[in-house]
């Protein structure tokens, strides 16, 4: 007779742990400045693993992580965000203008390390499940993929800024990935300049929390 295979013991998930994990997510902040040290070899390949633990639509596992190291596909991308970030600032009214202009919208000339993230539509892995009337959680997928990796990063000591204001077209041809994929972000990962637990929008005074209050609707 076959014995039974051993169950795992739950790890113990007590008061002190979600105090801590609580602290995580306040620091998980957009990181826009970042110090020159380099990220130590197999950091990132390490993130990458623990993104692959997050959920994902089918079990499909969209997302596609593309490592920018060439400097001419460095300075594509960063011919793309000034184009981008001129037009966001032309959009904006006299006030928050100045403030925009103010703000440093990306790591791009800091980070030392850069990656791209990308989802695969029609992964075949998955069989489709959960695809039919969402085609768009292949995408949502891929976000919570690198919001783990984020949050991994973040309790490593290590920050991480999403760059959105990029031509998802220019991104794709400057990277020569497949035409078909679909853009979620460029990231950049580096040692935080600072810490702090608000949002530099918020301190900078373009926006703030509103929480769950403002958010949460009741029917």
């Amino acid at each position: 007779m076959t014995p039974p295979t051993p169950v795992p013991a739950l790890p113990v998930f007590d008061a002190a742990f979600r105090e801590s994990l609580l602290a995580l997510f306040r620091y998980r902040r957009d990181v826009r400045h970042f110090r020159p040290a380099p990220v130590p070899p197999g950091v990132l390949d390490a993130l990458i693993e623990t993104a692959c633990l997050a959920p994902s639509v089918g079990l499909s596992e969209p997302w596609r992580f593309v490592s920018v190291e060439d400097p001419a596909r460095r300075a594509a991308i960063r011919a793309s965000f000034a184009a981008c970030n001129a037009q966001a600032l032309a959009r904006q009214d006299s006030d928050r203008a100045a403030r925009y202009a103010r703000l440093k919208l990306a790591g791009l000339d800091q980070a030392p390390c850069q990656f791209a993230l990308f989802a695969e539509p029609e992964p075949a892995q998955g069989g489709g499940l959960g695809r039919a009337t969402m085609p768009q959680t292949p995408a949502y997928s891929a976000v919570m993929a690198v919001h783990t990796l984020w949050l991994a990063a973040r309790a490593m000591g290590i920050g991480l800024g999403w760059v959105s204001i990029l031509d998802p077209a220019a991104v794709t041809t400057a990277l020569d990935v497949p035409a078909h994929w679909t853009f979620i972000g460029y990231f950049c990962l580096g040692y935080p300049e600072t810490e702090s637990d608000t949002p530099e929008l918020e301190r900078e005074g373009w926006e703030h929390r509103r929480g769950a209050a403002a958010t949460r609707l009741h029917r």
